[in-house]
């Protein structure tokens, strides 16, 4: 602890005398009747039967006017206008409100309710009691705080400060219970998978690593809970589901947390085509729950939610992105490898440099998808399903029974965020081993994002899966568009951040 501030040490001196007089500073029960809403919607009641009402919060803005002191006391459902006078408070309370509280203290009220002549609903305080002396005082603009840095590294602070905040997150915590809810009345069972596996997969995408002692092996966080649900899928559960979290040991940004909270369903005997509607119906029930209507404004423009979302086909859109002649046909596998190179010619110079960089050489596949990536996802703006990937790229889907380049697969986009994942599921055992075989080998050439063979998901293939669809939602990024966030730390509680020394040395911002 470093060493305390004039200002701090004052306030601790304070709680030390208030100590000294045999009372409590950081009383250990307390127990309100009201909170602050639940007097202002029956305040017309309150102040005619002259009930007493009892309130606890935290102080904020003391202001003195002679011989009374009114201060607004915040709880968690908002404020209300406190009024300390000697005329009303007991004498013994009105000593310690002078010598030993400050704002920012947490306090207990009791009194009675009225209406002030400037107009505003007030309970004067008949006791009130010291509950928890705040050693650090609110920052000196606690009604705005506005320092990035800060609202994110002391949210607690963010949440005093910003009546706006707290209510992104009681947003947060409806659209996990809404979908619990939904879900729920749907049939789906909520079940719970490892977050520390002996083998990851799931995703494309870099974990991070811990080891157990006693066992003496590594373990990996979780980058997915996909081969462990499916595996439920085969043990006879028809519908399951997941409010998880997952880590992937990748960059930050706006969009993008280490740390992150997925849903994450399967439905037996269901084909993508039947998630795409689930999807459908989810995220429109979520934007009336929150937005209280289908239509809204989201980053200064229309969200539509209440139309048919658009469903187009990835090569559909980058045909119509590029404005392609009806001529030049596109397709997966290797009949279309020249018409994915004579795309690339034409794509802007920076693309090709990316795909350049990331395509994986010998499948051209890929470079479809990266064009589709860096050309098209962030120009779908209203909700959009895009759907048919190509097979060699999803290895955990099932192919078109009329096209074996072509995997059951869609992303949903919406404000140019990709927001869900969706397969028609494999469970053809062999089909699955080939392609955890191809995996391994990816890895061996260089690509760390590439999973490893999972033994005994394959075997559990080999018991029999029925058909089924998965579906895979970023919580964050639902939470980010239905309250209408910029940035996923905003919905986040408590977002990954460097050191504080680090922090303070590179002030660069994290993107």
């Amino acid at each position: 602890m470093s060493e305390r501030s004039e200002l701090i040490q004052n306030r601790v001196n304070k709680a030390q005398a208030y100590r000294a007089t045999g009372k409590n500073p950081f009383v250990n029960r307390f127990i309100p009747t009201h909170k602050s809403a639940a007097i202002r919607e029956n305040q017309e009641t309150l102040i005619a039967s002259e009930e007493i009402v009892c309130v606890a919060g935290r102080a904020l803005v003391l202001r003195s006017f002679g011989k009374a002191t009114f201060f607004h006391l915040q709880d968690e459902s908002g404020k209300i206008q406190v009024y300390v006078s000697g005329n009303t408070i007991a004498p013994e309370d009105l000593e310690a409100f002078k010598t030993a509280v400050d704002a920012g203290d947490i306090l207990g009220v009791s009194g009675k309710v009225f209406i002030t002549k400037t107009g505003e609903l007030t309970v004067a305080a008949e006791h009130l009691t010291l509950l928890s002396k705040a050693f650090r005082p609110l920052p000196e603009k606690w009604a705005g705080l506005k320092d990035q840095e800060t609202r994110y590294r002391q949210r607690y602070l963010d949440l005093i400060a910003n009546e706006d905040v707290r209510t992104t997150f009681r947003n947060r915590s409806k659209i996990i219970s809404y979908i619990r809810q939904e879900l729920d009345g749907r049939g789906y069972m909520e079940v719970e998978t490892p977050m520390m596996q002996s083998i990851y997969g799931g995703a494309a995408a870099k974990p991070f690593t811990t080891h157990h002692n006693a066992l003496d092996m590594d373990l990996f966080l979780r980058i997915a809970p996909e081969l462990y649900l499916k595996r439920l899928i085969v043990g006879g559960f028809e519908r399951v589901y997941e409010i998880n979290r997952n880590f992937r040991n990748e960059g930050i940004s706006v969009r993008h947390n280490p740390e992150f909270t997925m849903l994450e369903l399967y439905t037996s005997w269901w084909d993508y085509t039947d998630t795409m509607q689930l999807l459908e119906d989810l995220l429109r029930g979520g934007a009336m729950l929150i937005q209280g209507k289908a239509k809204y404004e989201y980053a200064g423009r229309e969200m539509d939610f209440e139309s048919p979302f658009t469903r187009i086909s990835v090569l559909e859109a980058l045909h119509k992105h590029f404005k392609l002649p009806e001529t030049l046909r596109l397709c997966y596998g290797p009949e279309g490898a020249e018409a994915a190179e004579a795309l690339l010619e034409i794509a802007p110079a920076h693309v090709q440099k990316i795909v350049a960089e990331k395509c994986v050489a010998g499948n051209t596949d890929n470079i479809l998808v990266l064009l589709f990536e860096e050309c098209v996802e962030a120009t779908l703006w209203q909700p959009t399903i895009v759907y048919d990937y190509p097979k060699s790229m999803c290895p955990l889907a099932k192919c078109k029974e009329d096209d074996p380049y072509t995997a059951e697969r869609f992303e949903f986009f919406v404000g140019g965020l990709e927001m869900a994942n969706a397969y028609s599921e494999l469970n053809d055992p062999d089909e699955q081993e080939a392609n955890f075989l191809d995996q391994v080998k990816r890895r061996e050439a260089g690509d760390d994002e590439a999973s490893p063979i999972d033994e005994d998901y394959v075997r559990a293939l080999e018991h029999g899966m029925p058909p089924a669809s998965g579906l895979g939602i970023g919580i964050d990024r639902l939470v980010m568009l239905l309250t209408n966030s910029p940035c996923i730390r905003d919905v986040i509680l408590f977002p990954l951040m460097r050191p504080e020394q680090a922090s303070e040395k590179n002030a660069e911002v994290e993107a």
